[in-house]
């Protein structure tokens, strides 16, 4: 059962551009300034294959026009994490693959609890059933309401869900968050909810 709802004033957003990472591929609104989804399939020989420990440095989607993409400062201060969409834990096989996951295009706004936390053990367990059975189809869906929050000089929009879908050739696990801090209690598991 899931530990969160959808709000009754969410709306639907359109996709103005597919951004093709190579490795992983966004749905982008303009307006929201926002990935609306993204997309991916692990290999399971690859996602522990290596380690980068490096990590890179945030960046500006060159693909989108400027005024509708997210800079790094505009999450300073607002008190939300720069949360991956696509994991970089998940692509960190090559330079390549990894740098992909650091465009701001692959970035949302998260709750620092939630970015640390069940969020992070999401990304963990797609790993694992991608090593376990051979490859994981990922989706992961943002939810925004009719009047977003926004942050930052560009204002870019904070989502109020984050929904995952994970599916293999042999299981589908489906989970669904709120956008909000929760309690240090709740496990994963808490956070599942029926796929359709």
């Amino acid at each position: 059962m899931s530990a969160c709802q959808a709000p009754q004033e969410e709306s639907t957003y359109g996709c103005d551009t597919t951004i093709d990472k190579t490795y992983f591929s966004i749905c982008y609104n303009y307006n929201l300034k926002s990935a609306l989804e993204v997309t991916y399939t692990l290999d399971g020989s690859k996602v522990y294959a290596n380690n980068i420990e490096q990590r890179e440095n945030f960046y500006i989607e060159p693909t989108i026009p400027r005024e509708y993409a997210a800079s790094y400062d505009d999450y300073r201060g607002s008190g939300y994490d720069r949360g991956h969409l696509a994991s970089d834990a998940s692509f960190d096989y090559s330079k390549e693959a990894l740098y992909a996951t650091y465009s701001l295009a692959n970035i949302a706004a998260q709750e620092p609890q939630l970015n640390r936390g069940v969020w992070l053990e999401a990304e963990k367990l797609e790993r694992e059933m991608a090593y376990e059975d051979g490859e994981a189809f990922v989706t992961i869906e943002l939810h925004f309401s009719d009047n977003p929050q926004r942050i930052g000089e560009g204002e870019i929009a904070v989502a109020t869900l984050f929904e995952k879908i994970i599916v293999t050739p042999k299981q589908k696990r489906c989970f669904l968050f709120d956008n909000l801090p929760y309690e240090s209690d709740e496990t994963l598991e808490d956070f599942e909810i029926e796929c359709e």
